[in-house]
């Protein structure tokens, strides 16, 4: 199983069961864009791993295990869209862009970039850093 995919399916679980308290396969069918019978069997493999509880024509629910890899993904995601936000990226971009990097980074790499963006917003330095940038993409438009 690749781990994006897995990654989409919890993120959407997450999402329908905030918003309707369980996941049904069809809502995620339709989420996702995948066929029913595709969603069935991710469903089965993702409860195998122990990241989900899932009951036939009920749905999906994550466990608490899924529930810290919804979280984690959360976070990658916002420090993803607060960073491109900061370089002048339009909202909804930095969205959409951000869903697309938090895939496809290392752990490593996401400690640097947080630490990087609280050093921005907490430190002088990196308040006049970000200033200074501000200043120069005014002039360089």
């Amino acid at each position: 199983m690749r781990r994006k995919t897995t990654e989409e399916y919890i993120e959407i679980i997450c999402l329908l069961e905030r918003q309707e308290g369980r996941a049904q396969t069809g809502r995620i069918a339709e989420a996702i864009d995948v066929k029913p019978p595709s969603v069935t069997e991710m469903l089965r493999k993702l409860e195998q791993e122990g990241l989900i509880v899932y009951e036939s024509y009920a749905g999906a629910t994550l466990t608490p295990a899924g529930e810290e890899m919804a979280r984690d993904l959360q976070r990658r995601h916002r420090t993803f869209a607060d960073l491109l936000e900061l370089l002048g990226v339009e909202g909804e971009t930095a969205e959409t862009d951000a869903c697309q990097f938090e895939h496809h980074v290392s752990p490593e790499t996401m400690e640097r970039l947080r630490l990087f963006l609280e050093f921005l917003s907490k430190s002088p330095d990196g308040r006049r850093c970000l200033a200074a940038f501000g200043e120069f993409q005014k002039h360089e438009r």
